[in-house]
């Protein structure tokens, strides 16, 4: 369906829908382009420019960027959303859903308690948990994290004690993983994990298409005495290779109120604790 559809439903009209859409900052933007072609599979040029009352050699300039991180395949006159399988680039997935994943990242730091210690999975959603944690109002805590991109947001926070799990790097996601993580995470017990996810159904499971992070997630899952999942609406149903853990194994699930609510009634019947923000 393309964006054309989306034109034509009720949309809001004069001062409002300039306030909403014209004017945007460059980030949120592409930003907004991206959750477009996410809902739509397709945009055009001349759809986006009236929509951001913008110019189309603007919107064409927002297209190149974003092909080149990686987001999206350009095609003439417009742009077709990459595959859902596709591993896009962290710098791309941050762009995507990103508000959403505020909110769910607040709602995740309400639940840390002074003295604890915590475990951040690699993820977007779990990176916005991290700079959520640089404002907490806590004396100390301990941060359990195998992404670098987490760590670097916590390194010079006075009330973290960061202990970061080595482990073999993967550049898309910039997590470490492998048998060295594994092991790291031996001696250590944490009092909550926040976990992350590519893909969740209640049949299956919580989902990634990478075994090494499947190993590392399940055995963060055997040292952590709640596990908290935080995944956006968009990893509803969406399968991948490798399971990570059982919805049996999931205490909380925090996402976001466009989840669809037959898949939340689901997890909530098979035990799950969800919250929508």
């Amino acid at each position: 369906m393309a964006i054309a559809a989306l034109n034509a439903q009720p949309q809001p009209s004069g001062k409002a829908a300039a306030d909403i859409e014209a004017g945007l900052l460059v980030d949120e933007r592409r930003r907004r382009i991206c959750d477009l072609l996410r809902e739509y599979g397709r945009v055009t040029v001349s759809d986006l420019a009236g929509r951001f009352e913008t110019s189309e050699v603007t919107i064409r300039h927002d297209l190149a960027a974003l092909e080149a991180a990686g987001a999206l395949d350009r095609t003439r006159g417009g742009a077709l959303s990459r595959r859902e399988n596709d591993d896009l680039p962290i710098r791309v997935k941050q762009t995507l859903r990103h508000a959403e994943k505020v909110r769910i990242a607040r709602a995740a730091a309400a639940l840390i308690q002074d003295g604890e210690t915590i475990i951040l999975d690699s993820g977007t959603t779990t990176a916005e948990l991290a700079r959520q944690i640089r404002t907490l109002n806590v004396k100390s805590i301990n941060v359990i994290t195998n992404a670098l991109n987490i760590a670097m947001l916590l390194s010079d926070v006075p009330s973290v004690r960061l202990i970061m799990l080595g482990g073999i790097l993967r550049q898309e996601s910039h997590s470490l993983a492998g048998h060295m993580a594994e092991r790291a995470l031996d001696n250590l017990q944490a009092d909550r994990l926040f976990l992350g996810a590519d893909g969740l159904d209640p049949e299956i499971g919580l989902m990634t298409p990478h075994l090494p992070e499947a190993q590392l997630n399940a055995r963060m899952i055997e040292i952590s005495r709640q596990v908290v999942t935080l995944a956006d609406a968009t990893k509803f149903m969406r399968r991948n290779v490798c399971v990570i853990a059982k919805v049996d194994q999931l205490d909380l699930l925090i996402t976001d109120a466009s989840a669809p609510p037959e898949v939340v009634a689901e997890l909530r019947r098979r035990g799950v604790d969800v919250q929508l923000v």
